[in-house]
């Protein structure tokens, strides 16, 4: 298994998360709960994207939330409930003493509400305020990969274009990449039939983005990233390794046999 080393105090960003979508290939479960909040291993494939990113060193995250939002809400709330043995003293005057320390208290999580109805790229846009850096990183709440972000950074700071997204060769259905060298001439956002790379959903980002970003019914995935590719401000980050949405209960079920049998690839930390 693959293991990376955490930079720590350099190149430090904040993460946002897009969690806000209605997840409507996994209805088994998302009729229920947002889809960031299906579980792999127990817990929730938004924990392990978090964690994921922290083991690189980062740990300031915005959650852009929208579709039942208040399950996110509440989970990240009783945190150290969620997740401590607790003993309970009852009476008039109560008390709750945790068992247990966690390695994501040094974690920030602002949970934002970015309305039911608005799209990936309007999500995005009222990140932006809640951004201060001029590079950030994006991705979704439904993917996990074992790329090195860190490396995917350096990669962007040396290129200078407005995106990088990281480039992964799985199977069809998603958007796929035509690209000159590392720089993605066209974003087409699922072709029928579909060959070679694909975009990953990791991106790093600089926040002049936020001018391809209209409105609440922008989709990021469809004119934003498609003017950047004509730009030539679009560049790929090639990543040959683990990748795996969750997108329907197959492949949730396969990500859960992953971490079951301890051969999760995302799992560094």
């Amino acid at each position: 298994m693959a293991r990376f080393i955490e930079t720590r105090g350099r190149n430090i960003m904040k993460v946002v998360i897009l969690c806000g979508g209605l997840g409507t290939r996994l209805r088994e479960e998302t009729e229920f709960r947002p889809k960031p909040m299906v579980p792999v291993g127990g817990r929730p494939i938004l924990w392990h994207i978090m964690k994921y990113y922290a083991h690189f060193g980062h740990k300031d995250f915005i959650l852009c939330l929208g579709y039942k939002g208040e399950f996110i809400k509440d989970y990240f709330r009783n945190y150290h409930w969620n997740t401590s043995d607790v003993t309970l003293k009852l009476g008039r005057n109560p008390q709750i003493r945790y068992h247990n320390t966690h390695a994501e208290e040094d974690w920030t999580v602002t949970l934002l509400d970015t309305g039911a109805e608005t799209q990936t790229g309007g999500r995005l846009r009222r990140a932006l305020a809640h951004v201060e850096e001029d590079t950030f990183l994006l991705t979704y709440g439904d993917g996990l990969t074992n790329s090195n972000i860190n490396s995917s950074i350096a990669f962007h700071k040396r290129h200078g274009a407005i995106g990088t997204v990281t480039a992964v060769k799985p199977g069809g259905r998603f958007g796929e990449l035509a690209m000159d060298g590392e720089t993605i001439q066209s974003f087409r956002e699922k072709p029928e039939k579909e060959a070679g790379f694909i975009s990953g959903g990791f991106f790093v980002l600089n926040k002049t983005i936020g001018k391809y970003l209209p409105g609440d019914d922008c989709v990021l995935e469809k004119q934003p990233l498609t003017s950047l590719a004509t730009e030539g401000q679009l560049k790929a980050w090639r990543h040959d390794g683990f990748w795996q949405c969750m997108d329907t209960l197959r492949e949730t079920e396969h990500l859960n046999k992953l971490w079951a049998t301890g051969s999760a690839p995302w799992k560094i930390w």
